[in-house]
C-alpha cells in the first residue's frame, strides 16, 4: 500500500483567530446586557416591595365608612392587556393600623357596583400593600367613577367613589383613544 502524499488539511490561523476575537465581543456583550437591564430591575424591585411607596401616583388618604385607606395608581402607564380579557389597570392599596383586623376584603370596579356580588376586582396580598387589577370594559366611559367597596367580618359594607380622571389620567386617556 502506499501513502499518499497529501496531509489533512489544517484551518489557517488567522481564520481561528477571527473566531477567538468575535466569541471574546460576544462574551463581553453578555456581560454588558444585564448591566443594562439593571436598573429597570431594580426600579421594578423597589416598587415591588414598597421601597418607593405603594405606587407611581399617590391618590392620598381616603375614608371608606369607619376605616382609612391609602390608595395609589401603580403606574402610570396605559392600561395593559390581560391575555384573552379586556386591558387592566393595577392600583395599590394600603389599610390602616386599627381596621386591619376588621377589613375582610376590599374590591374596585369602574361604575357604581349593583350589590357585593358584582362589588369588582377583589384586592389580595398582605393588609399594608395589597393590589387589585381593575379591568377596563368596553363599555367603560372617560367620565366614569371609580367604587371601592370595603367588606367587614362584622357583614357591613362601605364604599367611596372617584373620579376616574382623578385615580388614572392614562385610562381615561387610553378610553377617549378607544373610543374614537
Amino acid at each position: 500500500m502506499s501513502q499518499s502524499s497529501t496531509s489533512p488539511k489544517t484551518a489557517s490561523p488567522k481564520k481561528y483567530s477571527l473566531w477567538f476575537r468575535r466569541r471574546f465581543h460576544l462574551s463581553a456583550l453578555l456581560l454588558i446586557l444585564p448591566m443594562v437591564a439593571m436598573p429597570y430591575y431594580f426600579d421594578n424591585r423597589a416598587m415591588f416591595l414598597g421601597d418607593k411607596g405603594l405606587g407611581e401616583r399617590d391618590l392620598g388618604q381616603h375614608q371608606v365608612g369607619p376605616w382609612q385607606i391609602q390608595l395609589a395608581e401603580r403606574d402610570t402607564n396605559p392600561p395593559w392587556k390581560d391575555g384573552v380579557a379586556s386591558h387592566m389597570k393595577t392600583f395599590t392599596l394600603s389599610l390602616c393600623e386599627v381596621c386591619i383586623p376588621e377589613v375582610k376584603a376590599a374590591y374596585i370596579r369602574i361604575g357604581k357596583p349593583r350589590n357585593l356580588r358584582t362589588a369588582g376586582a377583589i384586592a389580595f396580598g398582605s393588609p399594608y400593600r395589597q393590589s387589585i387589577s381593575v379591568p377596563i370594559t368596553e363599555t367603560a366611559k372617560a367620565d366614569a367613577d371609580i367604587w371601592l367597596t370595603l367588606e367587614g367580618w362584622d357583614g357591613s359594607v362601605h364604599q367611596m367613589s372617584m373620579p376616574l380622571a382623578d385615580a388614572s389620567p392614562s385610562a381615561v386617556t387610553f378610553i377617549q383613544r378607544r373610543n374614537d
